[in-house]
């Protein structure tokens, strides 16, 4: 009989976030030596790491890492919420997002080096032994004057789920930190109304062109109820057209010029999004 507990079986699993079966067969396969038995699941584990290539990565974590005058937010995705919870994974993702800093892409921040190797090597190694397909699916490096770096756990067993780095100019770092908390919740998609593509802007104008008409508007009024659909396109869209969530009868431009502050870029980074 293999020389090892049920209690084993679980401090192994936790440690490595391995499934309770392959676990099991690695200890009884080292008869209870547990270092042997990680190398039996490390090399498993690189045998399967091709058959998970298809598999969906829904669950994970975001972090960030401020570098030299910089900030860069990282997503990396596994399969389960079980890895994504486990030591092992987020001790990964803390290495892997050390490294991607600086990194504007995921292909570069793959290419980089972390410890020797590279971060696309130490994912596929670490991926071997947990025994779920890991990736890095996003990376933004955002340069400015000042930044302020919201983390928010959308489930208090789980690591950050959601990710906002604002880069701004000024001092009061408290209004940075709730436009951070803003954008988590409000999910804009620019900064202002000038960075929506022009093809945008126009496919969302005959859209609601479209829609006027077929409610039967006066044709004479159809150009001030569409300049009005289209201003409220950019409300959703556009951080600084937006309504504070704070306070809904102010603008997120307001609430920024009124605490000094210049919101110069920002980005956001949902698992799974």
């Amino acid at each position: 009989m293999a020389n090892f507990t049920i209690a084993d079986i679980k401090a192994l699993r936790e440690q490595l976030g391995t499934g309770m079966v392959d676990t099991k067969k690695a200890l009884e396969e080292a008869d209870g030596n547990v270092e042997k038995a990680v190398e039996i699941l490390r090399l498993k584990g690189a045998k399967g790491n091709a058959k998970r290539a298809d598999r969906s990565t829904s669950e994970g974590l975001v972090a960030a890492r401020e570098h030299n005058g910089a900030v860069t937010l990282v997503e990396l995705a596994c399969e389960t919420d079980f890895v994504a919870k486990n030591d092992r994974f987020i001790a990964l993702a803390d290495k892997v997002a050390d490294a991607a800093a600086g990194a504007d892409s995921a292909e570069a921040a793959l290419a980089a080096d972390a410890g020797g190797q590279t971060v696309a090597q130490l994912i596929s190694d670490e991926a071997a032994i947990i025994g779920e397909k890991v990736e890095l699916r996003r990376v933004r490096t955002l340069t400015g004057d000042n930044f302020e770096i919201y983390l928010h756990k959308t489930s208090k067993d789980l690591p950050p789920q959601i990710g906002v780095v604002v880069a701004y100019s000024g001092d009061d770092a408290e209004t940075a930190r709730s436009i951070a908390q803003h954008i988590s919740f409000a999910n804009p998609s620019y900064l202002s109304r000038a960075d929506v593509p022009e093809a945008d802007v126009a496919k969302e104008r005959d859209i609601v062109t479209e829609i006027s008409r077929n409610e039967g508007k006066p044709e004479a009024a159809l150009p001030k109820i569409v300049e009005g659909r289209v201003n409220a396109f950019f409300k959703q869209v556009a951080l600084l057209d937006q309504d504070y969530a704070k306070d809904n009868k102010l603008s997120v431009a307001k609430v920024a010029s009124d605490a000094g502050i210049t919101i110069t870029d920002f980005a956001r980074f949902k698992v799974g999004a």
